[in-house]
């Protein structure tokens, strides 16, 4: 029976390309110079830190161009509020992984709502669709696609 999985992750090592590039860009930038600014990645975490609000923006213009040429959806993070002090501004992003209950239960009912020949499970982090035809599933994936979801979606495990 061909299935398909819906899921939404991030390539963390493209994320940590985009970093590296972003500061290396910024240790560059005449605006930036004895600034201190820098852009830490962790596991799930980007952190920025700089001298002030202003430059905290730029720095996060700059990450966002970067990973969108790394092909990272911009809507996979969740970007926090701006913390500042007397020397210091810092932003903490954080990347998210996987479907969210909430968003797995919406795409469930989208593609029943519709009435296609397919059964849509919820499987943890992910939703598997199976249906008895690949063109069943193929109306599935562009149903989805045009649902207006913010999360970057990947359609993976396309079996036969």
């Amino acid at each position: 029976m061909p299935s398909f999985d819906i899921v939404s992750e991030v390539n963390l090592q493209e994320v940590r390309n985009a970093v590296d590039q972003a500061n290396r860009e910024i240790s560059t930038r005449f605006d930036f110079k004895g600034a201190n600014a820098i852009i830490e990645h962790t596991e799930e975490n980007i952190k920025l830190t700089a001298k002030n609000e202003f430059q905290l923006k730029q720095m996060l213009d700059i990450l966002e161009n970067k990973l969108i040429k790394r092909g990272i959806g911009i809507g996979s993070l969740t970007i926090g509020k701006i913390n500042t002090n007397l020397n210091e501004a810092r932003q903490e992003i954080t990347i998210k992984q996987g479907i969210d209950s909430e968003l797995a239960k919406k795409l469930v009912k989208a593609i029943k709502d519709n009435k296609l020949k397919v059964q849509a499970a919820i499987q943890g982090e992910q939703v598997r669709v199976t249906g008895k035809k690949r063109d069943d599933l193929q109306e599935a994936i562009a149903l989805i696609r045009q649902q207006k979801i913010e999360l970057p979606l990947q359609f993976t495990n396309f079996r036969d």
